[in-house]
């Protein structure tokens, strides 16, 4: 079934627009412009003045290329009813979509793949990625959320050769997500959390928003017979009608060498 996933908003429209083209560095003017009203419009959208309608709600979401999520904070905050759903990824509806991802991942074989969902908490993963993770930490990870596994000096992050370039890329990329979500408080919390691990470079800590995300990022492992190097890619669904559709990623992790290749095939 789907469900409304999305909290009432607490932050008046106005302050949401604002917050939402700051984050971007778009300006009231330019913003009018792109969505094809008039500046004087969206002044007084933005004062509380004028009630956009759901249209214009639509178009802001648009150019700004806000997530779906975002969207329905700005339809509640506008007196509208939401109107993107979040349907569970096992719920029927949402069959072609889950087929689609289970082929994703049994195709990746004997290699490891994984599902996460928009707080990076992994929701699905294949053998090949089970065995990577058993191979490295006795019983597997502490943590389900990947962004922790990195992190905690008592999870993974031991294992991880060049892990200051993994780990400051998986920042980049969450600070990116903060941005286009600046007010998705478990996004600022996990964040928070990150930040908090002992021995985290002092610089991390500074927001450097101009740093883009790396589209891929290569992982050295220190494997249990030698070290297990993989190239990781992301993928997201084009179009996206759900949340859950939208927010969900698949990383698959391509073995660099024919020794991890090997290594892969055994464990399998």
């Amino acid at each position: 079934m789907s469900t409304v996933d999305t909290l009432l908003p607490t932050t008046p429209l106005g302050d949401l627009l604002r917050e939402f083209r700051a984050a971007q560095g778009v300006s009231q003017l330019d913003l009018a412009l792109r969505c094809e009203i008039s500046p004087r419009h969206l002044s007084f959208v933005e004062t509380g003045k004028a009630q956009p309608s759901r249209d214009v709600i639509e178009r802001i979401g648009e150019e700004l290329a806000l997530p779906l999520r975002e969207r329905n904070t700005l339809y509640l905050a506008a007196g509208y009813a939401p109107l993107y759903r979040r349907t569970p990824l096992e719920a029927p509806e949402l069959g072609v979509v889950r087929q689609a991802i289970e082929a994703t991942l049994a195709q990746q074989e004997p290699f490891p793949a994984f599902v996460f969902d928009r707080h990076w908490t992994i929701v699905m993963a294949n053998r090949g990625m089970t065995a990577l993770m058993e191979g490295l930490r006795a019983g597997g990870p502490r943590h389900a959320n990947i962004l922790h596994q990195i992190f905690d000096p008592e999870d993974l992050r031991p294992f991880i050769v060049n892990w200051d370039e993994v780990a400051g890329d998986l920042l980049r990329h969450l600070r990116h997500e903060v941005q286009r979500s600046p007010f998705d408080r478990d996004g600022r919390d996990l964040l928070d959390a990150l930040l908090a691990y002992p021995d985290i470079p002092q610089e991390w800590h500074r927001a450097r928003f101009a740093d883009a995300p790396l589209p891929m990022v290569r992982t050295i492992f220190k494997g249990p017979d030698g070290p297990l190097s993989f190239l990781s890619t992301m993928t997201q669904f084009g179009t996206a009608w759900d949340l859950t559709i939208e927010e969900i990623r698949v990383e698959a992790m391509h073995p660099t060498d024919e020794a991890t290749k090997a290594w892969c095939r055994t464990r399998a």
